[in-house]
């Protein structure tokens, strides 16, 4: 889609795109040398905890958009910044293109915050429903809330063993234990990346250019911008809903995202009536 060739192309990048380029890069570049040197695991210091969690901190709702899990997931977001957000900071500007990318990164935290938020919420009611009869019945109902220790091997072992001696008040301590740290493992999870604002990208362009035809991988010809929008929008929202408890992708940061991205550019477009359909 773009010819750009060596330190020229580069010098020749929008502003903004260029500026979170290399910020990432850095961030992920110190990343990478302090897990070599096993000194630090700074998407454990700088990654997004739930509000509720002791590891949480309030720096890290902007820190963790510098963040990312590997070298793949930093090329994908960062190919796609340059090759949605370079069109868009040239169609608004570094200033309005600089405040739509936070405003969509930050979105896609609240959704995300906000989803995970329910899921916590659900699990503290079934602690409650536990805590007040303590018995392998609630205790099978409470496990039910969290899919990912529902299927723990470790899990299984433990309601077997109680399943044969229900009676035995020891099973009731460890059960109260394992339901504490239930709660607490969901809340520290750390989330990481610039995916969300990335998605918002996406959206912004399908949005302003939706006729500019894609090349999608393993697809032979090429998709509508807003094909691709439309299609991806509703595979993050399956996966989502699906709640794959193997899946570590933030699907609901994705759509918030893209959310924002589209209250803010339809807020925008009140003050200009032309079309961007």
């Amino acid at each position: 889609m773009y010819q750009q060739n060596g330190l020229s192309g580069f010098s020749n990048m929008p502003t903004v795109v260029k500026n979170l380029l290399i910020i990432n890069a850095l961030c992920f570049f110190a990343h990478y040398v302090l897990v070599q040197t096993g000194k630090a695991d700074i998407n454990h210091i700088l990654g997004l905890y739930y509000p509720e969690s002791k590891l949480f901190k309030p720096y890290q709702i902007l820190t963790h958009v510098f963040m990312h899990g590997d070298f793949w997931h930093l090329f994908f977001n960062m190919f796609s910044l340059w090759m949605f957000g370079s069109k868009l900071e040239s169609y608004w500007g570094p200033k309005r293109f600089f405040i739509y990318y936070f405003v969509t990164a930050f979105g896609a935290a609240a959704l995300y915050l906000g989803i995970n938020a329910i899921e916590i919420n659900k699990i503290k009611s079934a602690i409650e429903v536990f805590a007040q009869n303590p018995d392998y019945d609630s205790f099978y109902l409470l496990i039910q809330k969290d899919n990912l220790y529902a299927n723990a091997s470790q899990i299984a072992d433990f309601l077997a063993a109680w399943n044969l001696d229900k009676t035995n008040p020891l099973y009731v301590n460890d059960a109260k234990q394992i339901a504490q740290m239930m709660l607490e493992s969901k809340m520290s999870v750390p989330v990481v990346g610039a995916s969300g604002a990335v998605f918002g990208l996406l959206l912004g362009f399908g949005l302003l250019f939706p006729n500019t035809e894609l090349l999608i991988m393993f697809i032979p010809v090429p998709v509508k911008a807003k094909y691709v929008v439309i299609g991806l929008g509703l595979w993050e929202l399956y996966s989502g809903l699906r709640n794959n408890p193997a899946d570590n992708i933030a699907h609901f940061a994705h759509l918030g995202g893209m959310l924002f991205g589209y209250i803010l550019i339809k807020y925008w477009n009140q003050t200009n009536r032309r079309s961007m359909y």
